[in-house]
């Protein structure tokens, strides 16, 4: 933590549960900053570098929400490792209306940033609310089939068996079948590019150890997500943040659906999906992404 910011424990209520989360404030602020809420990928939470973001824009002004979602991390919610598309949309409301009622952080001015499939639902999300002022979509995913395409047609219909064991296992009220969310090439996982497991370990704190499992009746709802379509009714400006390497969200559905957005800055970056959160890369994207957010949360702005 530095000096010009101060990090806030917080929660709010989604569904009925709470979601913890992170409130990044500037420090010395003499008027209610703007406000951008991060949402992680699959199975992220907000300790594996939405900090890093979150910190960086309040640095330059920006307050920020990082939070996790339900049956994540230390937020409520049973059973544990559920991913539900449905409920982690509620999650992004949920967060919305906490930043709106608070009074340190100006609600008129709110921006939503998501990486991977969190990019996904903070683009579904954006396309509900036109008052927004902004979204950042990182390595966004946009297309279910397509990112089912971009593995082996082998390590996809190896879920399958999972997934029906989920489906029962929900039907009789038993504990959910898992699968990994990231397993090595030819195993089975929700993904299985090279560099998904080690990226993985390499966001994952030591001190918050990476629960590598979802239920695996997810899988049918990610493959019809499509939150790319979303982009054409976005009315505000979008920034979206392509990977030209991406082994796990491929670029070229995301350029095609950016084409249809009304107001898209798009620009590729020469660096993997997971070399987004660290190093040099992160840094120039940090820094693409504040100036970005700064320009469209001013002071009396349209957006």
């Amino acid at each position: 933590m530095t000096a010009s910011t101060t990090r806030i424990d917080v929660s709010f209520l989604s569904g009925g549960e709470r979601c913890r989360a992170w409130l990044y404030l500037p420090t010395g602020a003499v008027t209610p900053p703007p406000v951008v809420v991060l949402g992680h990928g699959l199975g992220g939470t907000r300790e594996m570098r939405l900090d890093a973001f979150a910190e960086r824009f309040a640095q330059a002004g920006i307050a920020a929400l990082a939070f996790t979602y339900r049956h994540f991390g230390d937020s409520d919610g049973a059973p544990r490792q559920l991913l539900s598309i449905r409920r982690q949309l509620q999650d992004w409301e949920g967060a919305l209306a906490f930043v709106r009622g608070r009074s340190d952080v100006d609600g008129s001015r709110v921006a939503l940033w998501g990486s991977s499939f969190g990019g996904g639902h903070a683009l579904t999300v954006a396309s509900r609310h036109p008052e927004l002022r902004a979204v950042v979509a990182q390595c966004p995913f946009t297309d279910g089939v397509a990112s089912a395409m971009a593995t082996r047609p082998a390590e996809t219909l190896a879920l399958l068996p999972y997934v029906v064991s989920d489906l029962i296992a929900t039907v009789s009220g038993r504990r959910p079948v898992t699968v990994p969310i990231a397993a090595r090439t030819g195993e089975v996982g929700l993904m299985t590019a090279p560099d998904a497991l080690p990226g993985y370990a390499e966001i994952s704190p030591a001190d918050v150890p990476f629960v590598n499992a979802a239920a695996a009746r997810v899988v049918p709802t990610i493959l019809g997500y499509r939150p790319g379509r979303r982009l054409r009714s976005i009315t505000f400006p979008v920034f979206v943040c392509v990977s030209n390497s991406d082994s796990v969200t491929p670029a070229g559905p995301t350029l095609r659906y950016a084409t249809t957005a009304r107001r898209a800055r798009v620009k590729r970056y020469e660096a993997g999906h997971f070399d987004f959160y660290t190093g040099v890369v992160f840094d120039e994207l940090v820094a693409d992404q504040t100036a970005f957010l700064a320009a469209h949360l001013e002071p009396g702005g349209t957006g």
